[in-house]
C-alpha cells in the first residue's frame, strides 16, 4: 500500500521548523496517553479508599484504559489511514477529554472503570496516528532517528513523571484531579493540532478486519483477566481452565484468521524478521518492569511505610529523571550507531534495577529504593528509542503507521501485564506481608531486563519485512 501525505495549506516540502512543530504537537498528545498509564498508579491507595475497592478493583481501575488501548490502537491506524490522520488525531482528542472529565465525577468503581475504558479508546486514536504524522513529517532517517528520540523522551517523560505529578495532585487536590488535569491539556492540543498538523491519509486505505479485531480483543482482554482474577476464582478451578481455552483458541483462530486475509489487522509477515518481532517483545517486557515497579513500590511505600501520595510520588523522581536525560541520547545513539549500543545498556540497568530490590523489606534502605528508581529509569530511558526505531525501519518509511500500532500495542499489553502481575502478587496481603510478598515481581523486573540482551543481539541483523501478498513485503538481504 502507498500512503501518500497531503497537506491542506502548507507546501509539500515542509520547513524544518514546521515539522518540528508538528513533532511536538503529537507529543503533547502522547504526553497525555503515557501519563494517564501511570498517573493512576500512585492514587490507587486513596482511590480504593474514597469508592471502597479492593485491589483487584483497583486493578481494573489501571488495566481498563491500557487493555482498551492496546486493543483498538492498530484498527485507529487504520481509520485514519482512511478518514485523515489529523481528523481521527482530534476525534481521540475529543473522546480522551469526555471519558477525562466522566473520570473526575465517577460516583462508583463501576463508572470509573467504564470511564477508563472509553478514556482507553480516546487514546487509541493519538499513539499511533500521531507517530505516523511525526514519520511522515521527517522522511530524512538521521532526522526521523533524531524526533524518535524526543519522543521517546516525552513518552518517558510522561511514563514516570505520572507518579510525581499524581501525588503532588492527589495531595492538594484529591484524586479526581489526576483527571481534571487532563481537560486543558486537550483544549491546547486540539487548538494546535488545528493550526499546524497537515491532514495526510493512505491513496488507498486498508479496510477494517472486524474478526481480527474481535479476536485480538478476546485474546489481549482475556490474558490480562485471567492474571488479575486467577488468584481469587483460582487458577485450576473450572472458570480460570475455560478463561484459558478461550484464550488459546482465539489465539489460534487470529492467527489462521490473519494469514487468510488480503489485508489483516496484523501482517503475520512483519514477525518473520527477527529485529521486528525482537522490537515488539522489547516493547513487552520493558512495560512490564516499568509497571511491576510502579504499582509494587505504590503498595509497599503506601501501606508499609505510611507514606503520603506526594511523598511516595517524590520517590520516583529518580526515574523520570533518568528516563528523561537518557531517551535523547539514546536517540542519538540510534541515529549514530544503531539500536544495539542503546538496548544493551537498557538491558543492564533494567536488570541491576530489578536485582536491587529482590530482597526488599520494611527495613530497606531509602537510598536502595531511589538507586533502582534511577536505574530503572534509565533503563526505560534507553529502551524506548532503539525499540521505536527498529520497528519502524523494519518496514518501508509509509507503513511506519502499521509499526507504530504494533509496538505501541505491545507497550500498553505490557503495562496490563505488568500491573495484573504485580497486583496478584499484592493482592489480599496485610501490609505486614507486602514485602515478601512482592520479591518475586523484583525478580520478574530483572528477568525484562534480561530478555533485552537477546532483544539488542536480533537487533543487529535487521532486514526490512513487509507484507509479501501485494508487493508490499519484501525483505531486504
Amino acid at each position: 500500500m502507498t500512503t501518500t501525505t497531503r497537506p491542506v495549506g502548507t507546501p509539500p516540502a515542509a520547513s524544518a521548523r514546521r515539522r518540528w512543530t508538528v513533532l511536538a504537537v503529537c507529543c503533547l498528545s502522547m504526553f497525555l496517553v503515557g501519563m494517564d498509564t501511570t498517573i493512576v498508579n500512585i492514587g490507587l491507595p486513596t482511590i480504593g479508599q474514597a469508592l471502597d475497592i479492593g485491589t483487584r478493583g483497583l486493578e481494573w481501575t489501571v488495566d481498563a484504559y491500557t487493555l482498551v488501548l492496546a486493543a483498538l490502537l492498530i484498527s485507529a491506524g487504520a481509520l485514519a489511514d482512511r478518514f485523515g490522520r489529523r481528523r481521527v488525531f482530534q476525534w481521540g482528542l475529543a473522546v480522551f477529554g469526555a471519558a477525562s472529565l466522566a473520570c473526575a465525577v465517577a460516583p462508583s468503581a463501576g463508572a470509573l472503570v467504564a470511564a477508563r475504558a472509553l478514556q482507553g479508546v480516546g487514546a487509541s486514536m493519538l499513539s499511533p496516528v500521531a507517530l505516523a504524522i511525526v514519520v511522515n513529517a521527517m522522511p530524512d532517517p538521521r532526522e526521523r532517528a533524531r524526533a524518535i528520540g524526543v519522543w521517546a523522551s516525552v513518552f518517558g517523560l510522561s511514563m514516570a513523571a505520572g507518579p510525581v505529578a499524581g501525588g503532588a495532585l492527589i495531595d492538594a487536590f484529591g484524586w479526581r484531579s489526576v483527571f481534571w488535569v487532563n481537560v486543558p491539556v486537550v483544549v491546547v492540543a486540539l487548538a494546535l493540532s488545528a493550526v499546524f498538523v497537515p491532514e495526510s491519509r493512505a491513496s488507498r486505505p486498508r479496510r477494517l478486519d472486524l474478526p481480527g479485531q474481535v479476536l485480538l480483543t478476546v485474546v489481549i482482554g482475556g490474558s490480562v483477566g485471567v492474571l488479575i482474577e486467577g488468584p481469587r476464582v483460582g487458577w485450576t478451578s473450572l472458570p480460570a481452565v475455560g478463561a484459558y481455552a478461550c484464550v488459546v483458541l482465539a489465539a489460534v483462530a487470529f492467527g489462521m484468521v490473519e494469514s487468510r486475509r488480503s489485508e489483516p489487522l496484523m501482517e503475520p509477515a512483519l514477525f518473520r524478521g527477527p529485529a521486528f518481532t525482537g522490537a515488539v517483545v522489547g516493547a513487552v517486557a520493558v512495560f512490564v518492569a516499568l509497571n511491576v515497579t510502579l504499582l509494587l513500590e505504590t503498595f509497599h511505600l503506601q501501606h508499609v511505610r505510611g507514606w503520603t501520595p506526594l511523598a511516595a510520588g517524590a520517590a520516583t523522581l529518580p526515574m523520570a529523571v533518568g528516563a528523561t536525560l537518557c531517551a535523547p541520547f539514546s536517540g542519538r545513539l540510534v541515529g549514530r550507531s544503531g539500536p544495539r549500543l542503546p538496548l544493551t545498556l537498557a538491558a543492564g540497568f533494567l536488570t541491576a534495577g530489578g536485582l536491587c530490590l529482590v530482597g526488599l523489606d520494611g527495613d530497606t534502605g531509602v537510598p536502595l529504593l531511589l538507586l533502582a528508581n534511577g536505574l530503572v529509569g534509565v533503563g526505560f530511558g534507553f529502551a524506548n528509542a532503539p525499540i521505536t526505531n527498529t520497528a519502524v525501519s523494519g518496514l518501508p518509511a509509509q507503513r511506519a503507521g502499521v509499526a507504530g500500532a504494533i509496538t505501541s500495542t505491545a507497550r500498553q499489553f505490557g503495562a496490563a501485564v505488568g500491573i495484573a502481575v504485580a497486583g496478584g502478587l499484592v493482592a489480599d496481603v496485610s501490609p505486614a506481608g507486602l514485602a515478601h510478598a512482592s520479591r518475586p515481581g523484583w525478580f520478574v523486573v530483572a528477568a525484562c531486563g534480561a530478555l533485552l540482551f537477546l532483544v539488542a543481539r536480533a537487533a543487529r541483523q535487521a532486514p526490512a519485512v513487509t507484507a509479501p501478498r501485494d508487493g508490499r513485503a519484501r525483505g531486504a538481504a
